[in-house]
């Protein structure tokens, strides 16, 4: 086979091979024969079960469309649709009370709480700064964003009056959380100790700086006379440096275009440069070449005169692909792909374990573990399967049981209505759930797509299933032990130019009692930092812990628009909104394998976009058709306008190929018609399969034009 080469009855891409073989298995010393014998053992066992899981999935979809399909239109008695939906095995018994059972867990899980990146693992330069974004400079989040409620820098230099509003906010943010006693941190001059009215947050000191503490996260004054800020301040104060994003994802899934063996590659490699500690990117910035490192760790004396060090970096995840898609990296004898997440199980186990071996010099964790998150499980099987996969993996490796933690996206409506059981199902190895609006909408719309048309999918935020779905998820992760042992997180905040709503608004996801939530960049992780001093999450944790959890019927709501009849103006509205938001993103992923990225919207405001949100967009606008409210003729006119408008935001591009004009010859405008046209049969309503079938036919048409004449 063109090429791969075989290894017990596996075809394996040939290059991917020989890293696996040399790069990952040879530094470990494990037995490269014995690996591939019980690899492909592993698949053998997997890819079945795996396939009838997904079996499963379509039967259940089938059901329940038949159901929706003979009510015709008649109004849900919620009784009936619960008893319907354990009648076909998508709603299973809630489990007998039980807590989490995981140890060996890093405290930047088990007991912090502060942000948290999602990075593509592909773009060398945004992993690392990921991974940096440890720490963070509190005047420069200030003084280069709208967070700050004063007018922005004059263009033409270091802008003095923006720095002394930076400043003003700075001893602002020290005197709400760390005060002092009899006076403002503006009236202390430096000179002397430092008057803490809690001595106790004073965690450590070195030259030029002090270490705070409070809730569970640091806090760095930098003093620094030769430095612009700190020569005009009363007490030297150079900087603010924010404890910000603890942990960070490193992602396979959602946010990248990988689509074979070439790019599969590339991202194992560069997960393990992160686990070796020597991943390195070099990149041109004011006309000078830049190399961008892993920062080390920072050192410190406490008050007691003790050394005392902090990680330099985010404590490292990362997130596996599903159960849905296949890759042609490696294939079985037959020719056919194996399972990507099974794939993925096994590499990113084995190059997590230079980590645990301590190869290179850093360390992600501390306490001997390997953190997967694991997203689109449908219900408590599926989750299950996780588990036996990852036993399975721990047994191929040597590694003791349930060394290879899981995190739990909490993003597909049969999980969400199974939480509890699909916790259980992981017990001993879970230290994350996660809930989030993009990919939970999604499944939310294909799971009813037959029930009827679909509310606006802005009015979509405010349903009361959203509320009932978050709250949910909290107290469920509350009742069975997650505090103080796992992650409870929240989803993005999407618009990375738009700080000042969301230090009015992102405030809200620690009073919910997570300990964690999604932000789209460093800055970002750097500003929401000051939300978890404001919010003692854990007390709020305990408050939580003691109320109600909403019951099924509020989650199982379905947002439907009950016979509304928009106007064509609010119908145009709507699909182009979608079209616009469709056509910005697939572009980017099928002409240049861009999977993740800042997409100007409608209004040309930049949002960060990956395969989440186009799912909800193409499956909005395949509900609407389906059911009438919009025709054939009106949604293809708002994809061919909204082309047009997208070609326009994207016309400083040099790499990027138009699409109006260019129906038939457009890949991206393809795919895209296809999203929208063939989206009810699309498995779950995912984007992937027609995503990679357009993108390995780009790369191939790329191809055969480089080469050679």
């Amino acid at each position: 086979m063109n090429g791969h080469i075989a290894r017990n009855g596996l075809q394996i891409d040939a290059a991917l091979a020989t890293f696996i073989d040399s790069e990952v298995l040879g530094p470990l010393g494990l037995d490269v024969a014995a690996f591939w014998q019980g690899f492909a053992a592993l698949v053998g066992h997997f890819a079945p079960v795996n396939r009838m899981l997904l079996d499963k999935r379509d039967a259940l979809q089938a059901l329940i469309d038949s159901w929706h399909h003979q009510r015709k239109g008649k109004p849900i008695d919620m009784g009936e649709y619960r008893a319907f939906l354990t009648e076909i095995d998508y709603l299973v018994e809630e489990p007998d009370d039980f807590e989490i059972g995981t140890q060996n867990v890093d405290r930047e899980i088990a007991c912090m709480a502060g942000p948290q990146l999602v990075v593509p693992v592909l773009n060398d330069r945004f992993v690392l700064n990921a991974a940096n974004a440890r720490w963070g400079s509190l005047y420069d989040a200030w003084y280069g964003t709208d967070a700050l409620d004063a007018p922005p820098a004059r263009p033409g230099g270091y802008d003095k009056d923006r720095g002394a509003a930076v400043v003003r906010a700075g001893r602002a943010f020290l005197d709400l959380t760390f005060p002092l006693d009899g006076m403002s941190w503006s009236d202390w001059g430096g000179a002397g100790d430092l008057p803490l009215c809690d001595p106790a947050q004073l965690a450590g000191r070195k030259p030029g700086g002090l270490l705070l503490t409070n809730n569970g996260l640091h806090v760095e004054i930098v003093f620094d006379r030769n430095h612009p800020v700190g020569a005009d301040d009363a007490a030297g104060i150079a900087d603010i440096v924010m404890e910000a994003a603890l942990t960070a994802i490193v992602d396979l899934e959602d946010s990248v275009a990988a689509v074979d063996a070439e790019d599969k590659l590339l991202a194992y490699r560069n997960w393990l440069g992160l686990m070796r500690g020597d991943l390195s990117a070099s990149f041109q910035k004011g006309g000078r070449t830049l190399t961008r490192t892993l920062e080390a760790d920072r050192e410190w004396t406490s008050p007691k005169g003790e050394a005392l060090t902090l990680p330099g970096r985010s404590l490292l995840f990362v997130r596996n692909v599903g159960h849905l898609m296949t890759n042609p990296a490696i294939l079985l004898a037959d020719g056919s792909e194996i399972p990507e997440g099974v794939m993925d199980a096994v590499i990113t186990s084995a190059i997590g374990m230079h980590d645990l071996k301590g190869f290179g010099g850093f360390r992600n964790s501390r306490t001997g573990s390997i953190y997967i998150v694991k997203p689109k499980m449908h219900g408590p099987e599926e989750v299950a399967f996780t588990n036996d996969l990852f036993n399975a993996v721990e047994d191929l490796l040597g590694l003791d049981r349930h060394t290879v933690k899981v995190g739990v996206m909490d993003e597909e409506r049969r999980t969400s209505a199974n939480l509890a059981a699909c916790i259980r199902a992981v017990k001993d190895r879970v230290v994350f759930v996660n809930t989030g609006f993009l990919d939970r909408t999604g499944d939310e719309i294909h799971t009813s797509m037959q029930a009827g048309a679909m509310i606006r999918k802005g009015a979509i935020k405010a349903s009361g299933w959203i509320a009932a779905y978050e709250k949910r998820n909290v107290c469920i992760g509350l009742a069975h032990g997650l505090s103080g042992k796992a992650q409870i997180g929240k989803g993005m905040w999407a618009a990375p130019d738009m700080m000042h709503d969301m230090m009015q608004q992102k405030i809200a996801h620690p009073r919910t009692g997570a300990n964690t939530a999604w932000v789209p960049s460093p800055t970002a992780a750097t500003l929401h930092a000051m939300h978890y001093h404001q919010v003692p999450v854990f007390d709020v944790q305990r408050e939580v812990a003691q109320e109600a959890t909403p019951g099924l019927d509020a989650l199982l709501a379905i947002p439907l628009a009950d016979g509304t009849n928009w106007s064509e103006t609010e119908v145009r509205e709507e699909l182009d909104n979608n079209a616009q938001g469709l056509l910005g993103y697939v572009v980017r992923w099928i002409d240049q394998g861009v999977g993740c990225s800042k997409v100007p919207d409608i209004n040309d405001v930049g949002l960060m976009e990956d395969r989440a949100t186009l799912r909800i967009s193409s499956q909005h606008m395949a509900n609407w058709l389906l059911h009438g409210v919009a025709t054939s003729d009106q949604v293809m006119d708002s994809l061919k306008r909204m082309a047009a408008k997208v070609d326009a935001q994207n016309a400083g591009d040099a790499a990027y190929e138009p699409m109006a004009g260019r129906w038939e010859d457009s890949f991206a405008f393809r795919a895209a018609c296809d999203l929208v046209f063939n989206g009810v049969d699309q498995p779950n309503g995912y984007t992937e399969p027609l995503l990679h079938a357009w993108r390995l036919k780009k790369k191939a048409a790329l191809a055969k034009v480089a080469e050679p004449a």
